[in-house]
């Protein structure tokens, strides 16, 4: 009976009360140790682990905070990678959210102790970086926003809308699904490839609520096309009232020579839009929001609806919405402006590095992508580090995981969805993956 390691498991209590283990109890909570305390248990017992080991693996099997969510090197070449997060935060934007998770002057005027418009801050520096725009307010995502718009101008009512522009985007989500759901009344106007400013106006009556521009963000139509862009349908729309809100989907602020055919928020108004909608957490580069920004009495009625209570954001958004407004450069946008000579160095240098250490790896060029819907048919020069196919699944089981794309046998490790300070942990990753 002696022999029984179940005579020798450490008990529960007595491995939380360990002076190791109890820095990891107040750090991550004492369920999640416990659970790891119980999986060290079960080893010992079917004699996998000797005793004398347990507090060390206990601590080896804690993940490194209380969330289940880990970091992860997006070697894709896609920029803003929805299944990623899309755009990762600045150190800026990380920052304000660390300063902004306690108690915070959110709704307070600190300087007369008297309530203050909710992340007032934050509106500022939007408007700041869209001049055009008299007027933003913030929801939890552009879906939210889209919601919101729909629901205060066309309930009961009837949006105007291009049947081209009656779209599906990831995980079979459907822009007129949502409309409808709003109680509003889609008039679709045109054809599936072609539509004019007079079968917009033709459309608009008393029972107009506002007229709606989608962007097809994640898709191209070629051939015998033709859409109204949103200046002439402004012309055409002018002296009826009704409101024209472009949905511009990606959230670049302004426009941008990498991307020379994305809508920006800024130009989208300056046309004549009275409402623009876009989200915060893809160019724009900032964390999941839905912003609407434009004319400051249409903002208001959005403002008022008591739907927008239910679609606001935090105050940890706020401060990452901030923060990346008037911070440093945010990574989606360094990546995007990145130099093709540059991409092409890094690899080189990378390649080389991991070929000296007995990797099969060499630089070849590539072409990366926006992602998140965004320019979808406009390839960014970069370059990759090849590897053998096997890596990719090693890699995406490393520490930290880094995700990869297999092409032609070879796994390919693109480099503008990556910044340079990346490189080195992720040769270390590569490293490790060829050491398994």
């Amino acid at each position: 009976m002696s022999a029984d390691p179940r005579r020798h498991v450490p008990r529960t209590d007595t491995l939380l009360a360990d002076g190791q283990i109890v820095p990891a109890v107040e750090r991550l909570g004492r369920d999640l140790v416990k659970d790891a305390v119980r999986s060290v248990q079960a080893r010992i017992r079917s004699g996998e682990l000797p005793p004398a080991d347990s507090v060390a693996a206990v601590l080896a099997g804690l993940p490194a905070t209380a969330a289940s969510l880990r970091p992860v090197l997006n070697a894709t070449g896609v920029l803003v990678h929805t299944n990623l997060g899309r755009a990762p935060l600045s150190a800026a934007a990380v920052e304000a959210v660390v300063a902004a998770a306690g108690t915070t002057d959110v709704e307070l005027d600190l300087a007369t102790g008297r309530r203050g418009l909710r992340g007032e801050a934050a509106l500022a520096a939007l408007r700041a970086a869209v001049p055009a725009a008299e007027a933003a307010v913030v929801v939890n995502n552009c879906a939210a926003a889209l919601a919101l718009v729909a629901t205060a101008l066309g309930q009961g009512r009837e949006l105007v809308i291009a049947r081209g522009e009656l779209v599906e985007i990831g995980d079979g989500f459907r822009i007129p699904e949502l409309l409808e759901s709003t109680g509003a009344r889609l008039r679709e106007v045109g054809t599936t490839n072609r539509v004019t400013v007079d079968d917009y106006v033709r459309a608009v009556g008393p029972d107009t609520g506002a007229v709606l521009k989608v962007h097809p963000s994640n898709f191209v139509v070629r051939g015998f096309t033709r859409e109204v862009p949103v200046a002439e349908l402004a012309a055409g729309l002018a002296g009826t009232g009704v409101p024209l809100v472009a949905d511009v989907g990606s959230g670049l602020p302004a426009p941008d020579p990498a991307l020379p055919v994305e809508p920006d928020l800024q130009t989208t108004l300056a046309d004549g839009a009275d409402l623009v909608l876009a989200s915060g957490d893809k160019l724009l580069g900032g964390p999941q929001a839905g912003l609407v920004l434009g004319r400051a009495e249409l903002v208001q009625r959005l403002r008022r609806h008591p739907l927008y209570r239910a679609l606001r954001v935090d105050k940890t958004t706020l401060a990452a919405l901030e923060a990346t407004l008037r911070g440093p450069l945010p990574p989606v946008r360094r990546m995007l402006a990145a130099d093709v000579a540059g991409l092409r160095a890094r690899a080189d240098a990378l390649a080389g590095r991991l070929a000296a250490a007995g990797v099969d790896a060499v630089a070849v060029d590539s072409a990366a992508r926006v992602g998140g819907g965004g320019a979808p048919e406009h390839p960014l020069p970069s370059a990759c580090v090849s590897l053998p196919e096997e890596f990719a699944e090693r890699l995406r089981g490393g520490s930290p995981p880094v995700v990869a794309y297999v092409d032609a046998g070879r796994t390919l490790l693109d480099l503008r969805s990556l910044l340079p300070e990346d490189d080195d942990t992720l040769a270390t990753a590569v490293l490790g993956a060829a050491a398994r």
